[in-house]
């Protein structure tokens, strides 16, 4: 392909994609498609092709079935998950980044990308509050960026030299502490690192789903009396499930007359330290030892975009450096291998830098502070619906659940609550396979909920206040076929 072919097929593409997504909010936010419908219709089913395809008609007809048949986050009525819609910006950013094409694992592989990343790292401890000085990573999402400043955590508080001599280098059981509102990624750190999900210890939570530090502070001095060797403990800034954050001030002052390393999760609220309206609590991350941030979900960022932060960079390198003799690398700049498991990386930080320049930090706050209002609309606009009972809103997160007005006096009931259960649960499976609105789920108190997080900037006040009435409407119709089901 020359660079006249490339100039037309790019253009015409770009155009394509920009037809479609302003499309995307007149469309459904995805279709009730089986993955034999989505393979017959992307043409999936064949072997290899021996003979090439024209690239003009291969790309025209890729982007127009991929916008057939997938599911848009960038839809208005997308709520599930954390998934954010992507900034325009950073589609062309990746576009661009594609074209340069570094391997920002070395300096010199990636000198403009590798001082890019440095500058965009700096920028997002800056924006939540952290020491710019610190040392950080681009890393894929919010499992890996958690599981870099794990593994910093168990090279710099293990008691013998971990790296080398591994687990068998001691008989003692390092140990991990988290609440049980923390996200799964703590199980896999623990499985992939070799300690074992048994060397978690779960903390109980308070009414507001928040770490019983008090519970913390007994479960640490029973391991200690025990022999074991307690290394991190994770606090939350922005739970999966419902947005709450931790009393970070208070498990850092445990840590800290521990020695234990304090890890904050903020893949989900970190960024939202910047904004005004949150709580206290979050605007304390400067005082974690590491923490991690996910641009891919309030920074905007198309996906893959997470964010690794260690306080003192030397503990980062001390987790993942080795020099062998068939690396050259002078280290008059940042060599970013030194920094996290991969080396081949990719030039994950320029959607992020050029977003942050384009919107800057008061942008980004006011975008953020405009997420959150919209959630605190929708809670209010479902404690409207005689039909919809809240459970939570917290930060841009809203829990509910139906709740048929005749069954509201028997809420409690040991029968009734296995029947919202199983209501709830197949009112999610109809609302996400109805294309009008999709959510999520959560768990609260035993109570199988609707879940509905706001990172999309595309999200209007119409769009919040449409969704207690779908629930609604679908709700109605799928319990006067379920009813039957519950004797009481």
């Amino acid at each position: 392909m020359d660079a006249e072919q490339f100039r037309a097929l790019g253009h015409s593409l770009v155009d394509q994609i920009a037809s479609q997504l302003e499309a995307v909010p007149r469309g459904p936010v995805t279709r009730d498609e089986s993955p034999s419908a989505v393979r017959s219709a992307l043409d999936l089913n064949g072997g290899l092709p021996q003979e090439g395809t024209d690239a003009a008609t291969l790309l025209t007809t890729t982007a127009t079935r991929l916008f057939e048949h997938s599911l848009f986050n960038g839809h208005p009525r997308f709520f599930g998950y954390i998934t954010s819609s992507p900034a325009p910006i950073g589609i062309l950013g990746d576009l661009l980044a594609s074209a340069v094409n570094p391997n920002v694992g070395a300096w010199i592989l990636s000198p403009a990308a590798s001082e890019i990343e440095a500058q965009t790292i700096r920028w997002i401890a800056e924006l939540v509050g952290y020491p710019t000085d610190c040392g950080g990573i681009l890393v894929s999402g919010g499992n890996m960026a958690n599981f870099v400043c794990f593994l910093a955590a168990r090279a710099a508080r293990a008691a013998w030299d971990i790296r080398r001599e591994g687990l068998a280098g001691s008989h003692r059981q390092l140990v991990a502490y988290a609440s049980a509102e923390t996200h799964t990624w703590i199980q896999k750190a623990t499985d992939l690192a070799g300690l074992g999900t048994a060397s978690i210890r779960w903390i109980q939570t308070d009414d507001e789903l928040r770490m019983d530090v008090s519970d913390l502070e007994r479960r640490i001095a029973s391991d200690v009396a025990e022999g074991h060797v307690p290394f991190v403990v994770i606090g939350t800034a922005g739970s999966v499930s419902t947005g709450a954050v931790d009393r970070l001030p208070e498990i850092a002052r445990v840590c800290r007359d521990r020695g234990i390393w304090f890890h904050v999760d903020g893949a989900y609220g970190g960024v939202a330290a910047a904004a005004p309206g949150v709580p206290d609590d979050l605007r304390r991350l400067s005082i974690a030892d590491s923490v991690a941030v996910d641009p891919h979900k309030w920074l905007y960022a198309p996906i893959e975009a997470g964010c690794a932060l260690v306080r003192d960079s030397a503990a980062l390198r001390g987790a993942f450096s080795y020099h062998p003799a068939y690396y050259h690398f002078d280290d008059h700049g940042t060599n970013f291998v030194d920094y996290g498991p991969q080396n081949t990386r990719g030039f994950r930080a320029l959607k992020v830098w050029l977003a942050l320049k384009q919107v800057g930090a008061e942008g980004y706050r006011r975008m953020i502070a405009e997420d959150m209002a919209l959630s605190r609309a929708m809670a209010e606009a479902v404690t409207r619906n005689p039909d919809l009972e809240l459970q939570t809103q917290a930060l841009s997160i809203a829990t509910f659940r139906f709740v048929p007005a005749d069954l509201r006096s028997s809420v409690g009931d040991k029968d009734v609550e296995a029947y919202l259960n199983r209501l709830n649960e197949a009112l999610l499976d109809a609302i996400q396979r109805g294309g009008e609105a999709f959510v999520s789920n959560a768990v609260v108190a035993g109570r199988y909920v609707l879940r509905a997080c706001i990172v999309n900037f595309h999200t209007t006040q119409d769009d919040v206040e449409a969704i207690p009435e779908i629930v609604a409407r679908l709700g109605r119709e799928l319990d006067a076929r379920m009813r039957p089901t519950l004797s009481v």
